[in-house]
Parts: C-alpha cells; sequence; structure tokens
C-alpha cells in the first residue's frame, strides 16, 4: 500500500509540475514555455528536505525562478545549460529547481511555512527573471544572480556558488577568473555630473531622483550599452529625468554618498553590494535607493527600468514584473508591436 501511494504521488506531482510548467490542455502548449533540463530536480517544493538531500551528495541548492515568455530565461537555459561544460559543473555542484514566480504550487519554507510559489517570489524579492538563488547546506542565502548572465560570467559564477572562490568576494573573483575581450575605457556622456561627486540628499529634497551607473573599463555590456542604449532617443529622454553619475567601481574617486558620507567609489560599491557591471542603481529624491538593475538588459527591459523609476512607477507596483507586463500590454493596444528581445 505504501508503494501504491508513492506511485500516486509521484503520478499527481507530474501531473501538477507539467500544468504548471506551461502544458495546457492534452495536445497543447504554451507558447511562452521554455523547456527545462531534464536533470533539474523534480522536487515537492519543501526546502529544508531538498537542501537536507543535496547537502547529503555535497551538493547546494539552486533555485531557478521563471516565468514564461522570458526571452533571459530561454537564453539560460538555451546557450549556458545548453553548453556540456556548464550543465556537468551545474549537476556537479547543485540541485537546480524550478520555481514559477506566478505559479500557484505551494512551497514549504525552510522555517516551516507554506506560501505559493508566487508569494515566496514575492518573499524573495525577485524583480528579474531569471533570478538565480544558490542555498549553502545550512539553507542559508549564499549567492544570488538578478537576470542574466553571458556564458563566460556564469560559469564564473558557478564556481563562486560552489565556494571555490578562496576568500575573494563575487565581484574581485568575476574580474579575475573571467576576463572580457572589451575597449578598455570608460565612455563619457554628455548627462554625466562631473566631479566632485556631491551627491548627498541629506536634509533636503533634490530636484530629479539619481541614477548612479557603476561601470569597469574591461567591460562588453558597459560597452554595449553606451553604443547601442544610450543613442536611442527614448533612452536619452528618460535619463534627462535623472541626475545621473557614472562611476568607476574599482577607483578611488572621491565622492559624498546620498546619505552624506565621505567614501571611495570602490568602498562604496562594495557596500552597496554591487557586484555587475554595468548596475544601476536608483535613489529618490531623499536618498533612498529605491530600484536598481544589475544584470545584461536589452533595450526594452532598459526603458522599462528608467521609466519605472522616473514614473515613480515603484511606489504604486512594487512588483516589476507586473510593470513590464502592463507596459508590454499598453504598447501593444497602441498598435506597438514589442520585442522582448530588441
Amino acid at each position: 500500500m505504501r508503494l501504491v501511494s508513492l506511485l500516486m504521488m509521484l503520478v499527481v506531482s507530474s501531473v501538477v509540475v507539467a500544468v504548471d510548467e506551461g502544458q495546457l490542455e492534452p495536445g497543447g502548449v504554451n507558447p511562452g514555455f521554455h523547456e527545462k533540463p531534464a536533470w533539474f530536480k523534480q522536487s515537492f517544493l519543501d526546502l529544508g528536505e531538498d537542501v537536507a538531500d543535496a547537502a547529503a551528495e555535497g551538493k547546494r541548492v539552486m533555485l531557478y525562478f521563471h516565468q514564461d515568455g522570458c526571452p533571459y530565461c530561454a537564453k539560460l537555459l538555451q546557450d549556458n545549460f545548453g553548453q556540456r561544460d556548464i550543465a556537468a559543473k551545474t549537476r556537479r555542484h547543485f540541485e537546480v529547481i524550478a520555481i514559477n514566480m506566478w505559479g500557484d504550487r505551494e512551497v514549504t519554507t525552510l522555517d516551516g511555512r507554506t506560501l505559493t510559489e508566487k508569494a515566496f517570489a514575492v518573499e524573495m524579492k525577485v524583480m528579474y527573471t531569471p533570478t538565480l538563488v544558490v542555498l549553502d547546506e545550512t539553507g542559508r542565502n549564499f549567492f544570488r544572480i538578478n537576470g542574466y548572465y553571458h556564458p563566460g560570467k556564469f560559469s564564473a559564477a558557478l564556481d563562486y556558488a560552489a565556494g571555490r572562490a578562496g576568500g575573494l568576494g563575487f565581484p574581485e573573483y568575476l574580474k579575475k577568473a573571467a576576463p572580457e575581450r572589451a575597449s578598455g575605457k570608460l565612455h563619457e556622456q554628455p548627462f554625466f555630473m562631473q566631479p566632485p561627486y556631491q551627491l548627498s540628499r541629506k536634509g533636503y529634497r533634490a530636484e530629479r531622483p539619481l541614477l548612479v551607473l557603476f561601470e569597469q573599463k574591461v567591460c562588453s555590456h558597459c560597452d554595449e550599452m553606451h553604443r547601442e542604449l544610450f543613442t536611442r532617443p527614448e533612452v536619452k529622454d528618460l535619463l534627462g529625468q535623472f541626475d545621473v553619475v557614472r562611476l568607476d567601481m574599482w577607483s578611488n574617486t572621491p565622492l559624498v554618498s546620498p546619505e552624506g558620507k565621505r567614501l571611495r567609489a570602490k568602498s562604496w560599491a562594495k557596500s552597496l553590494n554591487v557586484q555587475y557591471a554595468p548596475t544601476m542603481v536608483f535613489f529618490d529624491r531623499q536618498g533612498n535607493e529605491v530600484f536598481r538593475s544589475e544584470a545584461y538588459l536589452r533595450a526594452f527591459h532598459t526603458v522599462s527600468v528608467l521609466e519605472y523609476v522616473a514614473s515613480g512607477a515603484y511606489r504604486d507596483e512594487p512588483e516589476f514584473q507586473r510593470f513590464v507586463q502592463s507596459r508590454a500590454e499598453r504598447l501593444e493596444a497602441a498598435g506597438e508591436h514589442v520585442d522582448l528581445w530588441k
């Protein structure tokens, strides 16, 4: 009887997973559904059990938050996990568990609470897909990737998340382990603030919100951002609604932070836990951080990020992905085709 019950649980679980992961009625599949690798763990989403099972095999749990129709999720699955060495490294060190950020399956948290996938995603402050959260052997949130990393950076991130950094912080490890082909220079823009960088908003209300752009000299995505994004009229218009300062995240450039502290750029980047270049950190007119973008973004999502903060939408809609969906629907209704990879 116990064997029959177990088999019934497995059948029910596979049906629930199939429906939640994008399968529609028999013979139909959600056109935005992305097939997951067969080696992803088929979990009952009891995270305490998952962490214990992974630890027993010398592995860590990697939570993969995704949504249907996400082009960055598709890139992760196809371009990253589609590479044999990256897939092998992931399987060697991690148990990967897929969680639909809009899903209704039940997740049992490490402290024993039961939440839906979508409620758990909100609790975990998932703003981008894919988001990867690595839990160590004790269940601690050890490492996190908010958004898509290209294969070279992603492979290095896997090594770091597996505990192979030799005591380095992630930005330092990434700089050493995944060198890039890039221009090797910082790009100037006419809308950048010039030094001295007096960014303090302490005790008064600034006229515009603040965008702090952390870059580094060897950064192919920084090059692309300046070459392809900052030349777009809609991006320029939105950037004009911010005070924009660009900082080299490794430099000793002196500044006064929004809260009035005298710092060097690299120490401020470290205190803000900036792990990726380019990272955009947004502060409101009182100097409070309200949002950040810290992964590879194409034009549609870059414009969405800027509009989300510039319009003040973040105050009424705390879930960025809902704002993105609403914006896409609004543009489509107005007759403008939305290409998420544009």
